[in-house]
């Protein structure tokens, strides 16, 4: 069995600690997805991120692994490691160049999405207007697939989505999204986008932070509820886990440089509370309490096992390269 954590966030900050991947690895996680920036952060910013976290797995290779192919992962979990790879959440930081794709690809960056909440001049934001997928959008697929990079449409607008599902030709994933038939909120996801994303073959990972769960004190029982409403929907081999775990560290200061401004990344009208938001997570302890919440709502062992994660194991072998 495989345990994937679709995605994760230590602070945008070279120096940040990797004790957090420790936790993930105790808690049994043998891959995570770690964010390396947003379509906030500026390249100067993104670059500076991956070579500090490149360099932290680096000086550890008894614990940390960077994969490039579904094989490290299992390499690593024999070795008693965790395998990391790196997400992009936007397509800011590609600097409207596919191109781009492939260098962060050799990079460790194993999946991207192409919009973070707002529209930009490749795809459109879950909290923007809808315009669909842009010719440019259309090229930065293309380059997606080629590369050999997971495509992901979390934070992305819905019909954009739709979009970006019919434009690619490998398996598609929500590396951290929800039913918006269980909890009403722009950035959960309908029916109809994930019947979209099961028929690329893709997976649809359940995210655990409170506002998408509907939940101010998020459980395990909340995740999997969450999850057995997808397996319900398009079948138990289409649903995955990415809790999107936040692990802050106050010393560290990972804005991004210049003027920022958090209201418009996280609109208040999309029923964001920023003074809240860094405490509505479920913990990294809900990983070793999965498997039976998963069954207590109906699934068998062996799906279970899906769900955690060998569903994204699966597409990442389809894609990886």
């Amino acid at each position: 069995m495989i345990h994937w954590e679709s995605h994760a966030c230590l602070p945008l900050h070279p120096q940040a600690s990797f004790a957090p991947i420790d936790r993930l690895r105790a808690a049994g996680v043998d891959y995570v997805s770690v964010n390396v920036g947003m379509d906030m952060n500026p390249v100067q910013q993104v670059m500076a991120v991956i070579a500090g976290f490149r360099a932290s797995i680096a000086a550890q290779p008894e614990k940390y692994l960077l994969a490039n192919h579904v094989a490290d992962i299992e390499r690593a979990k024999a070795g008693g490691q965790i395998a990391v790879g790196f997400d992009l959440e936007g397509a800011m930081p590609l600097l409207e160049q596919p191109e781009m794709v492939a260098l962060y690809a050799s990079l460790g960056v194993r999946q991207i999405h192409f919009a973070y909440n707002r529209n930009n001049s490749v795809a459109d934001g879950c909290h923007d207007v809808a315009r669909g997928l842009t010719p440019l959008g259309v090229r930065m697929v293309q380059a997606v697939n080629a590369a050999g990079m997971l495509m992901d449409c979390s934070h992305t607008g819905r019909r954009c989505s739709l979009d970006i599902m019919a434009a690619s030709a490998k398996p598609v994933i929500f590396s951290h999204a929800n039913p918006l038939a269980l909890v009403e909120h722009g950035r959960n996801i309908t029916d109809e986008q994930i019947r979209a994303c099961a028929a690329t073959g893709g997976v649809v990972c359940v995210s655990g932070v409170s506002f998408f769960l509907g939940n101010t004190a998020p459980t395990v029982q909340d995740v999997a509820r969450h999850a057995a409403y997808v397996a319900d929907l398009v079948g138990v081999q289409h649903v995955g886990i990415g809790l999107d775990i936040s692990f802050h560290q106050p010393e560290l200061n990972d804005n991004p440089p210049g003027d920022y401004d958090p209201g418009y990344w996280w609109p208040k009208s999309a029923g964001y509370d920023r003074a809240i938001m860094r405490a509505t997570y479920t913990p990294v302890e809900t990983w070793q309490l999965l498997a039976q919440a998963l069954q207590d709502v109906g699934m068998s062992a062996d799906d279970a096992a899906l769900v955690m994660g060998c569903n994204m194991l699966r597409v990442a072998g389809q894609v990886w390269q």
